[in-house]
């Protein structure tokens, strides 16, 4: 009662006001109101009045899931249009290649037919007498689907930039991966999808782009570009998606490159969890790149040394240069042991001695020293057999080993190794202090 008021215009009525009769719309006299058929009377206009307020809103009004619909119909409509259009100009071209081949044929029969057609044709061409100054003898040889072709690429091409102008990037995401020849496959449309950035909410529209294409690349008999997949590993490592990468480098028909293992394994050293998953998969690009050093350092990183051992010994084309590479980006004892011990009855790829000097002089003397104390637990039989079985054999690389064992306190190393040069046939210690020794002393003898 609070939202109705009464006032007194005559004696006898009573109207109500106020709000109320913003809802009603229809002036009712007190009486009226508390009349039983008056009031169904009433509700019977309010609702006529719904009804057609109701009916109204069904004509102005379509519901978004109505709209959405019809869209989609548009688009199925425009299609069977497009396809309706490209089969008329086909049979209009069919239509106008037949009515010169027969003013052709006509005029030939008409001739002595003293030469073949082909060569009627080509007279014919020459003086330009064909029906309907079509006087060219490729376009009735010329297949139509050239033309389709070029209508249809150019049709890919400018739908897309209009999907991509009206912010539809899924739909303009499958016109790019199911373009012929791939024409919306390249780094312009990279472009393009990296200028749209990332939406609130919704997945990166570029990750979306590479996982059509890559999905696709089955159905192509060359796979995606170098360029392509380059971008596409990036792409999807910056959205944290390793699981595609994973799934695109092992499953899909890609071309890799040496920047694309380069990445991963960037990727990986930042992402220590991942390191041994992204050192797997950069050692997968780096075979297919014919990249072996870079494929033997992922497998020693991931500990795997006696593969890396094995894949060193097949392949033969790693030089001394690339295995000291190799240890100093990886200084794995056990690594440098297996290049510099015989392995698998082959005598060493190193010189230990070489590799010691080589890690002194490149500021890793820990790893040096630390190779030198476990030969010292091993004893003089096993420096013994070290010096000596090695074919790289060599008395003053040894002598400047023992001398960076001695200057840091492995002084048994050092006795150990001088005592194994003192006992080499022909090989005696000379002192700097003894400058009264002739060197030439046994030749004259």
């Amino acid at each position: 009662m609070e939202n109705l008021k009464f006032w007194q215009q005559s004696p006898q009525h009573w109207y109500i006001t106020g709000k109320g009769q913003s809802n009603l719309k229809q002036s009712m006299t007190l009486e009226e109101s508390v009349n039983l058929d008056a009031l169904n009377k009433y509700l019977k206009h309010l609702e006529d009045k719904y009804a057609e307020i109701k009916q109204l809103m069904s004509k102005k009004y379509v519901p978004a899931q109505r709209k959405a619909h019809l869209e989609e119909e548009m688009i199925v409509i425009l299609k069977r249009r497009d396809e309706a259009e490209n089969t008329n100009k086909e049979l209009q071209f069919r239509h106008q290649r037949l009515q010169i081949i027969f003013y052709a044929l006509t005029s030939w029969v008409k001739s002595d037919m003293s030469t073949s057609f082909q060569d009627f044709m080509k007279q014919m061409e020459k003086t330009k007498d064909l029906y309907g100054d079509q006087g060219i003898v490729e376009e009735l040889c010329e297949d139509p689907s050239k033309a389709k072709e070029a209508e249809i690429l150019l049709y890919y091409i400018e739908r897309f930039n209009e999907l991509i102008s009206l912010g539809e990037y899924e739909k303009a995401i499958c016109f790019a991966a199911r373009s012929p020849r791939r024409i919306l496959q390249n780094i312009g449309t990279v472009e393009k999808f990296k200028a749209v950035g990332k939406i609130r909410g919704k997945p990166s529209p570029l990750l979306l782009f590479f996982e059509a294409i890559f999905s696709t690349s089955h159905a192509h008999r060359r796979p995606i570009n170098a360029e392509l997949t380059l971008e596409g590993i990036k792409c999807g490592l910056s959205e944290k998606r390793l699981d595609l990468v994973i799934n695109w480098v092992t499953q899909e028909r890609l071309t890799f490159s040496e920047e694309a293992g380069d990445v991963i394994c960037a990727y990986g050293e930042q992402n220590t969890h991942n390191k041994a998953k992204c050192l797997a998969l950069a050692q997968i690009i780096y075979n297919e790149c014919n990249v072996y050093n870079k494929a033997v350092l992922c497998l020693c990183k991931q500990g795997q040394i006696h593969e890396a051992m094995q894949y060193i010994q097949q392949f033969k084309d790693f030089t001394s240069d690339d295995l000291m590479q190799l240890i100093r980006l990886c200084p794995h004892h056990e690594l440098i042991w297996c290049l510099t011990k015989e392995w698998n009855g082959k005598p060493p790829l190193l010189p230990f001695g070489f590799v010691i000097l080589h890690l002194c002089s490149v500021d890793m003397k820990k790893v040096a020293i630390r190779l030198l104390q476990e030969i010292n637990e091993g004893g003089k039989d096993e420096i013994e057999h070290l010096m000596i079985n090695n074919p790289f054999w060599c008395p003053e690389r040894w002598q400047e080993v023992a001398s960076i064992c001695s200057q840091h306190g492995l002084d048994r190393v050092c006795d150990d190794i001088m005592s194994v040069l003192r006992s080499q046939a022909g090989v005696a210690e000379i002192s700097e202090e003894d400058d009264t020794v002739n060197l030439m002393e046994h030749v004259f003898w």
